[in-house]
This record gives structure tokens, sequence and C-alpha cells, in this order.
């Protein structure tokens, strides 16, 4: 068995080369969101992750195994519900409203401009179906927002959040 222990969000650092030519583990989200799990990559390996409490991957993350070899994340399609505006009856506003609802209780949820996704729930699908949305099963790939005190949301970015008043003087703030 493989232990892993080094987790680097988004590949950072890595030349995309390595990265392409790494093995692969397809997870979903259930095992994503634990920082102790065992899996199968795709040499065929068993691995054993071992990363900090409150670790969450990320498809495109990459694993560092003990012995420098790299694992590369990907986000395993699962059974979702995919919530989308009816063009025939409804308006874009539409999913807003369904994004409070569903963030109102506290539902991972993952967020598209045309899309919201969540894992499946027969009340919230009622529900949503009420409020006059399409709501469709799927397969497919689920990466929930991190939340606001999360590691950024659904996306990352590399640039600085530099809040300097532009009118050279101090504000005690």
């Amino acid at each position: 068995m493989l232990t892993v222990n080094k987790h680097l969000p988004a590949a950072r650092g890595l030349a995309p080369a390595l990265v392409k030519r790494a093995a692969t583990v397809s997870l979903d989200w259930d095992t994503r969101s634990k920082s102790r799990f065992d899996a199968h990559d795709s040499a065929g390996r068993h691995i054993a992750v071992f990363l900090p409490r409150g670790s969450v991957l990320r498809g495109g993350d990459v694993l560092v195994a003990e012995d420098g070899s790299l694992i590369r994340v990907e986000a395993a399609p699962q059974a979702v519900l995919q919530v989308r505006t009816c063009a025939a009856h409804g308006t874009p506003i539409d999913l807003l409203r369904a994004a409070y609802h569903l963030g109102n209780r506290h539902v991972q949820l993952e967020v598209q401009p045309d899309l919201l996704q969540f894992e499946p729930d027969p009340v919230l699908r009622d529900m949503l179906r009420r409020l006059h949305l399409i709501v469709t099963e799927a397969h497919a790939p689920f990466e929930p927002e991190a939340g606001a005190y999360g590691e950024g949301g659904g996306h990352r970015h590399d640039h600085a959040h530099d809040h300097k008043h532009a009118h050279g003087h101090d504000h005690a703030h």
C-alpha cells in the first residue's frame, strides 16, 4: 500500500507535463471531502490517503505519495440533481431564488451560470419543482462551493486582493 500525505491544490507549482503524465484517482464528493481514505489509482496501486483534518480535494488537485509519485485527482461522476430555469415560464432570477432556498438549508451546492447542482434529495427536488424550476437527475462530476470560510469557492485564483486607498491617506476602519 502506498501512503499519501501531501496535497497540492490545483497542481500548484507543478509543470503541466508532469501533471498530465501522473496516475489518476477518480473520487466522488463524499470521498474527496474526507481527510483519510483508501483508493486505487489508475496504475492499479492501492493508496492510503492521510491528509490534515479538514482537507478537501478538488478535481485537478494533485496528491504526492511517499515515494514521490504524483496522483491527479479527478471528480468522479455521481448522482446529482441539476436545476435550471424554465424558458417558457420562468425568469433568470428563479435560479438565484433556488440558490437562496438551498443555501438556507445548508445544502452542498455547485453553482454554474445557468445551472445549480446538488446531491439527490426528493424533498428539495419537489420544492424546486413547485417554484417552476426544471429539476433533472444526472450523473456528473460534483464540485460544490467551499462556502464563505472555505478555500475560495468552487474556483481558484492566485491574484492578490489588495484593498489600498487610492487617495493617498490612511483611514482607520
